[in-house]
């Protein structure tokens, strides 16, 4: 596949276009993906096209549609990097932390920050809940257990932080009547779905004056 197929795919699903050499860093990393899914199991997708609809486009619609003044985010369980490491690629200003347990996932995903250069992004390789740390967003998507999941990362957003979930329409309604301390905007489908959606929601927790958020 590729960089110009990839910019094609983005535009053809309406949206905004990737900044110049982005799509050549997207094409290195579906590269990288297949060459190491072979022996990790990053993703069931094999196939390049649907890794391009279902994962790239996925994170970059969630890309742009992340508010402006995020200045960290944590990417909870990234697996094979999804969606920190397209956060990053297309909002270079957000310095992104993705967290993984599993230690062969965490060397792929330094390899994948090595290989494409990406001086926003670390690995934390380890349990989230011991992780003390907070941050303006943080993002969750094809995680195990994803209602317990959401109770621990919850911990991780800071006051007025954002609340990033890949759900789809049967487990919204339960995920959102769970954290009573998120203002929940209205979901919006991903593109090329009917079912996968992108929950955006903000903690309401007040912000002590004189804080600052990372």
């Amino acid at each position: 596949m590729t960089a110009a197929e990839i910019e094609d795919a983005v535009s053809g699903v309406g949206l905004e276009p990737l900044a110049a050499g982005v799509a050549d860093r997207f094409q290195i990393y579906l590269d990288l993906l297949q060459k190491w899914n072979a022996r990790l199991n990053l993703t069931a997708i094999r196939d390049p096209e649907e890794i391009l609809q279902r994962h790239f486009i996925e994170c970059i619609f969630a890309a742009q549609h992340l508010p402006g003044q995020i200045q960290s985010l944590l990417d909870f369980g990234s697996g094979g990097g999804f969606p920190g490491i397209p956060i990053a690629l297309c909002r270079p200003e957000i310095h992104v932390t993705l967290g993984e347990s599993q230690s062969k996932k965490a060397t792929f995903l330094r390899e994948a920050i090595r290989t494409l250069g990406l001086e926003n992004a670390e690995v934390y390789n380890g349990r989230v809940e011991r992780l003390r740390r907070t941050f303006k967003a943080v993002t969750l998507r094809a995680v195990d257990k994803m209602q317990e999941a959401c109770q621990i990362a919850v911990g991780n957003v800071a006051p007025g932080g954002y609340f990033v979930l890949f759900v789809t329409e049967d487990t919204s309604l339960a995920l959102v009547s769970e954290f009573d301390q998120i203002d929940w905007a209205s979901p919006v489908l991903l593109p090329g779905s009917s079912q996968r959606l992108l929950l955006i929601g903000r903690s309401s927790i007040d912000v002590p004056r004189g804080t600052s958020i990372p």
